[in-house]
Order: structure tokens, then C-alpha cells, then sequence
């Protein structure tokens, strides 16, 4: 399976936004509060066109991931003591149910890491549902330290998670025209 993550395109919003929805009709179907909303299509078409929005596209040019990656800290989150500007955040991770399993979540996650490494950013930030116990738990299997969660009567998210930016040696990340791709071989 060879598998691209570079910058969504403005024609690809709709896609970005299946993939959230996809991700929030499973978590419901699992009895997760998480994402039980529609998805913010205006926000996802802001970070599009700011180029923060990323897909993972296979050859077939199918679109099987995204996230967003950037640099604003979410102030009800991230304080000054914290020097939000020392790290990108990572929000909306979503791995097409097709495609999970196969590490590319923890694919994606080292990317952005590098990506913060190379920005010159000391950490990889993200804040995760508060009520999603797995996903905390995946995310400290991918070396993301729990700093404390946050409750906020008006956000279900505030289980703050941050991990060093570094680049992760691995044979299936390579650089095309300044645009990481990350190339899995079918097992």
C-alpha cells in the first residue's frame, strides 16, 4: 500500500469532511460522546485554504486520512507557563475505518512531529476528549506524555498531551518536492 500525506486541496473539502463525519458516526456506534456533532465544515475549509489541513492519499487517489497541524494554541488549553509557541498542535487525526489497523495513525503522529522539528517547535501538542479512555491510552503508546485534563462545562475535549518534536527515523518516510509522502509496502 503506498500511501501520500501532503496539503488537502479547496476540492477535497467535502472528502475531509466525510472522513470527520465517518470517524464521528463510529465513535457513536461505540457509544462515544467524542465528535457527536457535525463536523465544522467552515473551520475545516479555513485550515484548507491556510494550508494546515493534511491528507493521507493512497495511488489510487483515494483519501483514507487527515489531520490538521498548526501553531495556534488553544488558550483555554495552553497557558504562557506552558510557551505555547514552542510547539505545533495536532487536531482532527482521522484514519479511514478501511485503512486502520495499519499503523498509520502512528505514521501520521511522527510526521508531525517532524514537521514541528523542522519548524524549529520543541513539542508535538494535542488535546484529546476528555471522555475517550482508549485514545488517551493510544496516544501515551505513541510516547505523548499526559500533562493534566482540563474540564470545561463547554468543551468535551481538554485531555492535554504533549510529546519532544523530533524526526523519526523510518524507512517509509521520504521527501517529494518538499512534501513528506509516506510509503508503506502491502504486508
Amino acid at each position: 500500500m503506498n500511501v501520500v500525506i501532503r496539503r488537502a486541496r479547496p476540492d477535497e473539502l467535502h472528502q475531509v469532511v466525510g472522513l470527520v463525519s465517518d470517524a464521528s458516526q463510529w465513535l457513536g456506534r461505540r457509544g462515544l460522546d467524542q465528535w457527536q456533532y457535525p463536523p465544522r465544515a467552515g473551520r475545516i475549509k479555513k485550515g484548507i485554504t491556510a494550508g494546515e489541513v493534511w491528507v493521507l492519499e493512497q495511488s489510487d487517489g483515494e483519501l483514507i486520512g487527515t489531520m490538521a497541524l498548526d501553531s495556534r494554541a488553544d488558550p483555554e488549553f495552553w497557558r504562557a507557563e506552558h510557551d505555547p509557541q514552542a510547539a505545533l498542535y495536532a487536531h482532527r487525526m482521522v484514519v479511514a475505518r478501511k485503512a486502520a489497523g495499519h499503523g498509520l495513525g502512528a505514521e501520521m503522529l511522527d510526521w508531525a512531529g517532524g514537521q514541528a522539528a523542522q519548524a524549529g517547535k520543541k513539542w508535538l501538542r494535542l488535546d484529546a476528549w476528555r471522555t475517550n479512555d482508549q485514545l488517551q491510552r493510544y496516544y501515551l503508546a505513541q510516547g505523548f506524555e499526559h500533562l493534566r485534563t482540563i474540564k470545561l462545562s463547554h468543551r468535551g475535549s481538554g485531555a492535554l498531551f504533549q510529546r519532544p518534536a523530533c524526526e523519526v527515523a523510518t524507512p517509509r518516510l521520504t521527501t517529494v518536492a518538499g512534501i513528506h509522502a509516506v510509503t508503506r509496502r502491502a504486508r
